[in-house]
């Protein structure tokens, strides 16, 4: 398992489209991809579950995978918060 903490460097944080581009990212990978934040953990391949969490630019989020691909998919995720691949 892989995990890590993460800050979001979104302009307008996670709202519809960055939370859709986010699900395809995670959706690349076959290890299993979770968020949590604010005491919620929700699947990171969930359309549904991200909207769910209501992220904000500045807040802290961590980003847990396990599988094959875990360590590469947490390295994605995280790039994409920090706006890299947005």
């Amino acid at each position: 398992m892989t995990k890590k903490s993460v800050e979001i460097k979104l302009q307008n944080g996670l709202e519809a489209r960055p939370v859709a581009v986010l699900v395809q990212v995670a959706s690349k990978y076959d290890s299993r991809i979770y968020l949590e934040s604010k005491g919620k953990k929700v699947n990171a391949k969930s359309i549904m579950g991200m909207m769910g969490l209501g992220l904000d630019n500045g807040e802290t989020v961590t980003v847990t995978a396990e599988g094959q691909d875990e360590t590469r998919a947490v390295e994605d995720i995280e790039l994409f918060l920090n706006g890299a691949l947005a």
